[in-house]
């Protein structure tokens, strides 16, 4: 493994917040590489350079979000077993403050709000981050502000808690790799289900890979789910009638360390709208899906699941603009 500190990693992404705008440069410059590439979900997208990170991310976040505050809930870092065995960084974290001025087009409600984010980072050879994907929950921050333009017909729509054993930053690294194939074993049962029932073997009972009480933690549209059939209820059976011929597991990267495991695609789904979903009816559109699924297991099942979905990006496909339909609510 290369040698670098994530813990010096992580406190580098926490102080871009709140350094002062004259020192923003330095600390850039500290912490990602000058060729740095940052994928930001839409309406952001494709970022190339530290000054296109700089202006198109840092500073619209810092202007529209006063006295912001980095609470991470996950923050890991293992080698990579989707790549050539680069190490990556993988969080879930909320940027906390007052929802003071218009963000990427979303009208502020100066008032408190968690900006919930999921996060990938590449590290380079000289221990900086040569490469980001970012997830930023677009459709669950507009639902914090009242302009939520998907109607709320699936699981819980909250906060997100973090994990229940509250180890999830910088976890004791034994174990990864067990819980990654426990992880990639479930994926692997997951992509196959019966048509009439939605059910894929291995999935739950004695021995499956979900625990009996497990949590599933979905993004602004979907809501949150507790135990498989509440999962099943509240978000996979309406998405599988959408989407049934939906295809996942294009993975750039997957990491485990400790009871934690991190996978995401850039898309990860590719798949045809052939159904209603979220009052939307599809007409056999082609669409894809940018992913990030994070995982706490316990005694060799998975116990909780956070998933950042790019759903502004997934509707934009199919020809709605989510967030100009929010700032007209």
């Amino acid at each position: 493994m290369m040698d670098y500190d994530p813990k010096r990693l992580r406190s580098g992404l926490a102080d871009l917040l709140v350094c002062p705008a004259a020192t923003l440069d330095q600390k850039l410059a500290a912490l990602f590489s000058e060729s740095v590439v940052l994928d930001v979900a839409h309406p952001v997208n494709r970022l190339e350079g530290l000054s296109a990170v700089r202006d198109k991310y840092l500073v619209p976040l810092r202007a529209a979000i006063g006295g912001a505050q980095r609470r991470d809930d996950i923050f890991i870092n293992a080698d990579n077993r989707r790549g050539n065995g680069e190490p990556w960084l993988a969080a879930v974290t909320h940027i906390a403050g007052t929802f003071e001025a218009p963000l990427w087009g979303i009208p502020a409600n100066g008032r408190l709000i968690f900006l919930r984010v999921g996060e990938f980072w590449e590290v380079g050879p000289d221990g900086r981050i040569v490469s980001g994907k970012l997830i930023p929950d677009l459709i669950d921050l507009m639902r914090q502000c009242g302009r939520c333009p998907l109607p709320d017909t699936l699981g819980s729509q909250q906060i997100w808690p973090g994990p229940a054993t509250h180890d999830g930053v910088l976890p004791a690294k034994a174990n990864g790799e067990q819980t990654l194939d426990l992880v990639e074993g479930m994926l692997g049962d997951l992509t196959a289900y019966d048509p009439e029932t939605f059910q894929s073997a291995g999935q739950t009972g004695e021995g499956g890979y979900w625990a009996k009480d497990m949590f599933w933690y979905g993004p602004g549209g979907i809501g949150s789910t507790y135990t498989y059939p509440g999962f099943d209820r509240d978000h996979r059976i309406a998405f599988l009638s959408a989407f049934p011929d939906r295809l996942g597991g294009n993975h750039y990267a997957r990491i485990g360390s400790g009871n934690y495991a991190a996978v995401s695609g850039w898309p990860s789904m590719t798949m045809t709208f052939q159904g209603t979903y979220l009052g939307q009816t599809g007409n056999g559109e082609k669409l894809t899906l940018r992913v990030m699924d994070f995982y706490r297991c316990a005694e060799g099942q998975i116990a909780e699941n956070w998933v950042l979905l790019d759903y502004v990006d997934l509707f934009r496909q199919m020809g709605r603009d989510l967030i100009a339909e929010g700032a007209s609510l």
